[in-house]
């Protein structure tokens, strides 16, 4: 199992070698895990399993496949539909949204599907960015700045506009003009119009639910409505995802405890913004941009640049955010991490440089 799933050999190795070099007891492990986050993102894995289930994905693939006419245009269209939801939801919703689309519509006509989960994984860290629900690291700088809801979207607007900008110029030279295929597209699946309704009813509810730290009982009665009425939802969804995130937030809140790690952040000035940008850029890139929003704002109270760098920090290599581990699980596609990184590092240095000339002009950098 651990040969085929790299993320998840990378994460045993590394938390054996911790327990190894600097052992933690095993009773003090659970509380290093978010489980607001795990239990959010089961209930999240079963309902879009139940909405796979009642056939309205392919019924949605099957319209819009129809009403555009190339490769091009359908990429594009994916992309503002991945960032929209991103900004009202967050972006882990999106994904699970966006992801059994794409591949739905894969499956009426042959896409190009490596390079469009790419860029729905981009979309979503892009459109995250505008507003504090796109997701967790924007919540949190939200929730501890004391700021309101209005003032944090306009100060991450102007990067999330230029993000988006850049996203759909480079969707439009990696995606050609070719007419779609549709010589494999067949008549649309009758849709379970009841498990489609009360799926989409739940989700609203299930959302709202986990927003008000209550996602143990949302998951709770998701577990026993379709436990009790569609079983498969319950059971057939990815299992071994939840066990990775488990593990992730285990291997990298015991790294950024690390006295040495904690000192070497002491020692950046980051009182100094730009050390800060660069810090949450590059921190995000080794142990994700939500472990390192919590650890830098220990040492920083500039909320506007550390949500700049970490949003930019997402981008880069697939842990920058847990949102490309997402996008790249839901696909199950055999070699697209290195394809993934083609893309995404290139993108990293262009939005870095982006954000940090915004925050100059912004007046940020002093």
């Amino acid at each position: 199992m651990l040969t085929a799933e790299p993320v998840l050999a990378l994460l045993v190795l590394a938390f054996g070698l911790l327990q190894s070099t600097r052992p933690q007891p095993w009773a003090s492990l659970p509380g290093l895990v978010d489980w607001q986050t795990i239990l959010t993102l089961a209930g999240l894995l079963m309902l879009t399993r139940a909405i796979e289930l009642s056939g309205a994905l392919e019924r949605l693939a099957h319209s819009l496949i129809q009403r555009t006419a190339t490769e091009r245009g359908l990429a594009c269209l994916l992309v503002l539909l991945a960032a929209l939801l991103s900004t009202l939801l967050t972006n882990d919703v999106a994904l699970f949204v966006v992801v059994p689309l794409t591949l739905a519509l894969h499956q009426l006509s042959p896409l190009p599907i490596k390079r469009l989960i790419i860029v729905i994984a981009l979309a979503v860290n892009a459109g995250s960015v505008l507003t504090p629900l796109g997701n967790p690291q924007n919540l949190f700088l939200w929730q501890s700045s004391g700021v309101s809801f209005l003032t944090f979207t306009g100060a991450l607007a102007p990067l999330a506009a230029v993000l988006m900008a850049m996203l759909l110029i480079l969707t439009a030279l990696m995606f050609g003009g070719r007419p779609l295929d549709l010589s494999k597209t067949a008549a649309p699946h009758e849709v379970d119009r009841p498990l489609m309704a009360v799926t989409a009813a739940a989700f609203i509810v299930f959302v709202v639910l986990a927003d008000l730290h209550h996602a143990s009982l949302a998951l709770a009665a998701v577990v026993a409505g379709y436990g009790a009425w569609r079983r498969a939802a319950v059971l057939k969804i990815d299992w071994l995802l939840l066990l990775i995130f488990v593990l992730m937030f285990v291997v990298l809140r015991s790294v950024a405890m690390l006295p040495g790690i904690h000192g070497a952040l002491a020692g950046l000035n980051l009182s100094n913004p730009r050390h800060l940008f660069a810090a949450g850029a590059l921190l995000s890139q080794g142990i994700s941009n939500v472990p390192a929003t919590i650890l830098l704002a220990e040492f920083s109270h500039n909320w506007q640049v550390l949500a700049y760098a970490v949003s930019v920090g997402g981008f880069g290599l697939g842990i920058g955010s847990l949102a490309n581990l997402i996008a790249v699980r839901l696909a199950g596609l055999r070699g697209i991490w290195g394809q993934f990184h083609l893309i995404s590092l290139p993108f990293f240095v262009l939005a870095a440089g982006v954000g940090a000339g915004l925050l100059i002009c912004l007046g940020r950098f002093g």
